[in-house]
């Protein structure tokens, strides 16, 4: 598990939204209430917690359905297709399709051939075959591509996608960016964007429309400075609003209205609640 302090702080910005996050993973076993707590009070009024395979999907459902301000997402994340089987798939729609108020996306999916759980043969099977559920399920995806471009964007394609979808923690360049662009999906900047040396998400910030960005920290993970290495969350979100403010020249609240009024747009979520928890 990644280390953790009680207090990471960050100074509030309101409204915020953070689209990807693992709230069902045992690093936040032990104090998701005051995980919570602390995104309220950082201005993050929804979060989007993500499915990654059956049992995390229903957990993303679980916790949805507990907590008014989490939306949930349901789906295989490339790590863990090998597992899947129809029945798994079966189940996943039968979840999205009963959840249907609390599920807002499917996802998390997509390509990884930085770490083939899969062989990039059984990946782009399953991926294809998830494009087509979401598709059919009328659900935004969330898409998860590291050292896959090219494949990934011929999968996507070939399946049209009315409900769109987002590039989860953007990894590529200008170039690739526009092409994803292209293809109608929004772009989700994580705490990378914090780094000096993330100078290929810096150039990518500063060329995107705001009308097509989101935020996002994929807590656990990937916490944005001054908290590097530290377990990432919610009410760390603040950090990367700002960081992408400062790369634009433009005012971080506007980041914020922008970013929270284009993840409601993705996803269609509901009027946003006073508090995460």
């Amino acid at each position: 598990m990644i280390p953790s302090e009680t207090t990471p702080g960050a100074t509030p910005l309101f409204p915020l939204i953070d689209t990807h996050c693992h709230l069902d993973m045992a690093d936040y076993a032990p104090d998701l209430p005051a995980v919570l707590a602390r995104a309220a009070a950082a201005g993050v009024c929804r979060i989007v917690t993500i499915g990654i395979d059956l049992a995390s999907s229903r957990r993303a459902v679980e916790l949805a359905d507990n907590l008014p301000a989490l939306s949930a997402t349901v789906g295989i994340h490339p790590h863990h297709v090998a597992e899947a089987s129809d029945e798994v798939y079966n189940e996943l729609i039968r979840l999205a399709t009963d959840a249907a108020s609390l599920v807002a996306g499917y996802g998390e999916i997509g390509l990884d051939y930085a770490k083939p759980y899969a062989p990039p043969e059984v990946q782009r099977r399953h991926f294809a075959r998830q494009l087509r559920l979401a598709r059919e399920l009328t659900l935004p995806v969330v898409i998860h591509d590291r050292e896959a471009h090219e494949d990934c964007l011929t999968l996507l394609r070939e399946v049209a996608l009315p409900a769109g979808g987002v590039m989860h923690c953007f990894s590529g360049d200008v170039a690739f960016a526009r092409r994803v662009l292209d293809l109608g999906l929004f772009i989700s900047i994580p705490g990378i964007v914090t780094f000096k040396n993330a100078v290929q998400l810096h150039e990518v910030v500063r060329a995107l429309p705001l009308d097509r960005m989101v935020l996002e920290t994929d807590g656990p993970f990937l916490a944005p400075v001054p908290r590097r290495g530290k377990r990432n969350e919610p009410a760390l979100l603040p950090h990367i609003a700002r960081a992408v403010a400062a790369l634009r020249g433009e005012a971080p609240t506007d980041i914020a209205r922008h970013t929270t009024a284009n993840a409601r747009r993705l996803f269609r979520l509901p009027e946003l609640p006073d508090h995460a928890g």
